[in-house]
């Protein structure tokens, strides 16, 4: 009979009769295990086991979830990386200091899975199993952001988990503690940094659209510029019946123009200033919009639940729309509308000085070179009248409805149709830097010298300078005198998917 580990064989009477069966069941379910042989899984798993030292294996998996590029599997990547981390760090430093029990002996595996396991015995504590908690840390995170993609990675995560007892380096309790350690992890990722899931927008004012089974009657204007040809080859493979027009970036008011004059329902694809565009025509021609996102930020899309093909196919074949409020600013016989946000003061200035370099070494390097430019810079604040009183602004911010945070995740609407400007406001002082961190690390309810945050729906800048950059929604124009912002409710009809979001 083959010698049994010490720390597993049944313990003398006297002891707590319940943890007396659990050892004991511990000890038998080690010890078939051990003593079981199937080939199959001889060269297999202790190979994963290996593969999944220092969490490589679960790098290399969050690597090939980030370049199917897509938002969700993104999210999943990264949600899965840091329940891997929180789990990683829990697991060495807390579980194995507070339960100090040493590993199972060899002698009780076969010598070929040693051999293909381990070149020596590792000699530190064995309570919980690290690798079943990084496994299972994963897995789960990727599956509370992304269930198709948790699917995927969750009988990987569980051989794993398998492959320690059966290469007889942890017992079978071992690795079911390091798999609730890792799944509990992940549980507590999501409560500091909530899944999209958690915070859907109100599936409401509904509005009565034409369903598109096949697309019949949608006519779709593509950005190239935004690099969409591979959703406008899905688009049309989930939705056969629709047209997709692809044009350059400067052709895209005419082409939606054009479009209008023939759809039911009116489509774009490219980021957020493309999408500005298209509703402009959707509020004067009284079509419903549907959304695909399809440029580098696109906040309003993603606030209303679109993400991708599937989102909108599915929103379009069972005629699921809302009514959303628009924001419109005017200045003069200047005006337009936004979607998402418009300021003024040194972001406007931040979008312009990006636009210039992103060209030439992409978008993301644009941002933050424009960011340290701006901030570095000394100028002076905007000087206007806000509120009855005059006063230096670095920042006014008015977002189309409320933006919540949760936990440590960043801003994003609940409500796109709540009626409110959400209306931030950095006050001036010597220079920008320390007062716009400030503003954005303590969030959207604040009030203080140096910012304040308040919702109304409508508001006037008085005296602004000439010049002076207003953004809205990513472009940029120059305003002076009296700025008017204010709301037009539930003005847009837009599809989003209801059911099953």
């Amino acid at each position: 009979m083959t010698p049994h580990d010490p720390d597993l064989t049944v313990p003398k009477p006297g002891h707590r009769p319940l943890r007396d069966r659990a050892l004991a069941l511990d000890r038998r379910l080690f010890e078939a295990a051990a003593g079981r042989r199937r080939p199959g899984a001889d060269p297999v798993l202790p190979l994963l086991g290996r593969g999944a030292d220092h969490g490589a294996l679960w790098f290399a998996a969050a690597a090939a979830l980030a370049v199917s590029r897509t938002p969700r599997a993104r999210r999943a990547a990264a949600r899965g990386l840091a329940s891997l981390g929180v789990a990683s760090l829990t697991a060495g430093v807390l579980g194995r200091r507070s339960v100090r029990r040493p590993r199972p002996a060899a002698h009780a595996v076969p010598p070929v899975r040693l051999v293909r396991r381990l070149k020596r015995q590792p000699v530190t504590p064995s309570f919980p199993d690290g690798h079943a908690a990084s496994a299972a840390a994963f897995a789960t995170g990727v599956a509370l952001e992304s269930p198709g993609w948790g699917a995927v990675v969750a009988p990987v995560a569980a051989s794993v988990a398998l492959s320690r007892v059966y290469s007889g380096v942890r017992r079978p309790s071992e690795a079911l503690a390091g798999a609730a350690l890792g799944a509990g992890a992940a549980f507590a990722v999501r409560g500091l940094v909530p899944t999209r899931g958690q915070v859907t927008p109100p599936a409401r004012p509904q509005a009565d659209v034409p369903a598109l089974l096949r697309g019949e009657g949608l006519v779709l204007v593509a950005n190239s510029a935004s690099g969409t040809a591979d959703r406008a080859r899905a688009l049309r493979d989930a939705l056969p019946g629709a047209e997709v027009v692809e044009c350059a970036p400067g052709e895209v008011s005419a082409r939606l123009e054009e479009a209008a004059g023939r759809a039911r329902v009116l489509g774009v694809c490219g980021g957020d200033g493309t999408v500005n565009t298209a509703a402009r025509v959707a509020l004067r021609t009284g079509l419903p919009l549907a959304v695909l996102p399809g440029g580098t930020l696109n906040h309003f899309a993603y606030d209303l639940g679109v993400e991708d093909v599937r989102d909108l196919a599915r929103a379009l074949r069972q005629g699921d729309a809302v009514r959303v409020d628009v924001g419109r600013y005017s200045c003069g016989d200047r005006h337009g509308v936004f979607l998402n946000t418009c300021s003024v003061g040194v972001y406007p200035e931040l979008v312009r000085e990006r636009e210039r370099w992103s060209h030439r070494i992409g978008g993301w390097p644009a941002g933050v070179l424009a960011a340290l430019r701006v901030v570095r810079t000394g100028r002076h604040p905007l000087e206007a009248e806000f509120q009855g009183r005059t006063r230096p602004l670095w920042l006014l911010f008015a977002g189309n409805g409320t933006y919540h945070r949760v936990g440590l995740a960043s801003g994003r609407r609940r409500d796109l149709a709540d009626g409110q400007l959400d209306v931030r406001v950095v006050h001036g002082g010597r220079r920008p830097a320390v007062r716009l961190l400030a503003a954005a690390l303590a969030g959207p309810l604040t009030r203080s010298p140096a910012h304040a945050a308040v919702q109304v729906g409508r508001l006037r800048l008085d005296h602004v300078a000439p010049g002076t950059l207003l953004a809205y929604d990513g472009e940029v124009t120059e305003v002076e005198g009296r700025v008017t912002l204010e709301k037009l409710p539930e003005a847009l009809t837009v599809y989003r998917p209801i059911a099953g979001y």
